[in-house]
């Protein structure tokens, strides 16, 4: 069985000229997406043992101007599986390069669908749930399957 901890992936970025808007020198929103899709896709690939397709990202709240220079460090693991997909936690971090003070910039959940060679829906693995932590996000994301797939209209079964 595979935990949790199996999954994860640490991606380190640094922000350059042409990840910000220009004269204010922040990164565009969407390279930050980019990124988080990246990292919780490797992650959720390690869980699943092949290709994965994102199927959704939660809301994600910038909370801090992530600026031209700084470190951006992401971590993210699987949280639960289900039949075929798996919900990913991405948390980002801002390191500032000189003083190496770290600042909490956002995190975001995302789902992800395996699939096989010719693009169809397969099984993954079941998540070994080792630590009280390992429980505690596995209960809490699949409590916000349900409200995805209500949200969507569809029967959380």
């Amino acid at each position: 069985m595979l935990t949790p901890e199996t999954s994860r992936c640490v991606m380190t970025q640094l922000v350059m000229p042409g990840h910000t808007n220009g004269p204010s020198g922040v990164l565009f929103g969407g390279v930050m997406v980019q990124w988080i899709d990246v990292c919780a896709g490797v992650a959720a690939m390690r869980h699943s043992g092949g290709a994965v397709v994102t199927a959704s990202i939660d809301r994600l709240d910038f909370l801090e101007p992530v600026r031209l220079g700084n470190v951006v460090l992401l971590q993210a693991q699987v949280n639960y599986v289900h039949r075929t997909s798996m919900e990913v936690g991405c948390r980002v971090e801002i390191e500032h390069p000189l003083t190496r003070q770290l600042r909490y910039a956002t995190k975001a959940y995302l789902t992800f669908v395996a699939i096989d060679g010719e693009s169809k829906k397969r099984p993954v693995p079941t998540l070994e749930l080792v630590t009280d932590e390992d429980r505690r996000r596995f209960a809490a994301a699949e409590k916000r399957r349900i409200d995805r797939l209500k949200a969507a209209g569809r029967n959380p079964t």
